[in-house]
């Protein structure tokens, strides 16, 4: 049995029954398949698509049930760390716009294994009054893979007509083609001008055709291939050669900006986010904006496909939290002393922003005296006590 094959053993049973393909009431459709080209070919939707993912991956997962929680932060699955598996997931949410995270019970129907499924095309499928996602991939070790909607759990972008996955990236595809247009007639450009081009005249009164393109063909061979190094020609006084110069038309460099920034937006992401230039505040409105809406999506999810109805009553959650104070300014982290001695942070929580050891003893909370609750004199009490003994 193939590695791949073993991952998906559990539900084994499931490939052999006879499925039917739905119709959604919001759109005729159930088959879903990418649009176009692959958009994660073009360099511009890579360099968008690794600055969210990278972002997105530095999250931590906390649950209440420890185990899930070292599960999804040490080894989702036998090929992944928990930043791999996030990076993987925001990868695929972001070039397909729907992610599937096929989640792997044992025989008790406990959760052990989380993987993000790397499907090229998928269908909805029904099969006695249940939800099916069968997927289709580009390597031979499936045909048709069948997977319960409950040991999915399914992220999506620009949710709108279909009940089950997200838009496609079509709106995309005509920019990525004209910065494509745009870098082709570039490269062209400068092939053009590298080249001795013109024309090549005898001063003889009368030749030949061919002892004119004998002459022609043997100035080509001579002077303009690349083993011509020097750039020099020699022509005697029978020939004439007029250069012809080329001045190719090519996209300016505001143009090929604005195309480039398009793609940006369509992202949510700018220059400074993918150089890392940002400041403190810059970085605040992106991640509020393009990582935590996903750490919500990720977190319910995966609590409700994870968790029962009634563990969930018992506050049974998973949720992913990021570390955004690692970002703040020196001073902005140096002037936090304050929830320290008020009791809001411990110090070995405060410590961590740092990136400092945690130590015995940090993670109890301390509060300084002068900060008794109103009527609370016992502090005062004891010390004037112990004033007036001695």
């Amino acid at each position: 049995m193939n590695i791949f094959q073993k991952i998906f053993e559990s539900i084994k049973g499931k490939q052999n029954e006879t499925y039917e393909q739905i119709q959604e009431l919001g759109t005729y459709r159930s088959y879903f398949g990418s649009f176009g080209f692959d958009i994660y070919a073009s360099d511009d939707v890579r360099t968008c698509i690794r600055a969210l993912s990278e972002h997105t991956s530095k999250a931590n997962p906390r649950c209440s049930d420890d185990r899930i929680e070292r599960i999804l932060q040490y080894r989702p699955n036998r090929f992944m760390n928990g930043k791999d598996f996030l990076a993987k997931t925001r990868n695929i949410l972001e070039v397909k716009n729907t992610a599937f995270i096929f989640i792997n019970r044992d025989n008790k129907g406990k959760a052990f294994e989380f993987y993000p499924v790397p499907y090229q095309t998928f269908e909805a499928v029904e099969c006695k009054g249940r939800l099916y996602i069968q997927f289709q991939f580009n390597s031979g070790v499936f045909n048709n893979l069948v997977v319960p909607w409950e040991d999915l759990a399914v992220l999506r972008k620009d949710y709108i007509w279909s009940d089950i996955a997200g838009e496609s990236n079509k709106p995309l595809l005509g920019t990525l083609d004209v910065i494509e247009t745009m870098d082709q007639g570039l490269q062209n450009a400068v092939k053009s001008t590298a080249n001795l081009r013109g024309i090549l005249k005898s001063t003889k009164g009368m030749i030949k055709p061919e002892d004119l393109k004998a002459q022609k063909d043997q100035f080509v061979k001579d002077y303009m291939n690349i083993s011509n190094a020097g750039g020099i020609a020699s022509l005697d006084a029978t020939q004439e050669f007029k250069e012809i110069a080329l001045k190719p038309t090519t996209a300016s460099a505001e143009e090929q900006k604005e195309y480039r920034e398009r793609v940006y937006r369509y992202f949510g992401v700018n220059e400074k986010i993918i150089k890392s230039e940002y400041s403190e505040s810059e970085y605040d409105a992106f991640y509020e904006s393009r990582i935590e809406p996903f750490l919500v999506a990720l977190s319910l999810e995966l609590t409700y496909k994870i968790f029962t109805a009634r563990e969930i009553v018992y506050d049974n959650t998973i949720f992913y939290e990021s570390n955004r104070l690692q970002f703040a300014s020196a001073k902005t982290k140096i002037s936090m002393v304050q929830l320290v001695d008020r009791g809001l942070m411990t110090p070995n929580e405060y410590r961590a922003i740092f990136n400092l050891p945690a130590y015995e003893g940090g993670d109890e909370f301390v509060l300084r005296l002068d900060t008794a609750k109103t009527g609370d004199t016992t502090n005062g009490t004891e010390d004037e006590e112990g004033e007036k003994d001695v």
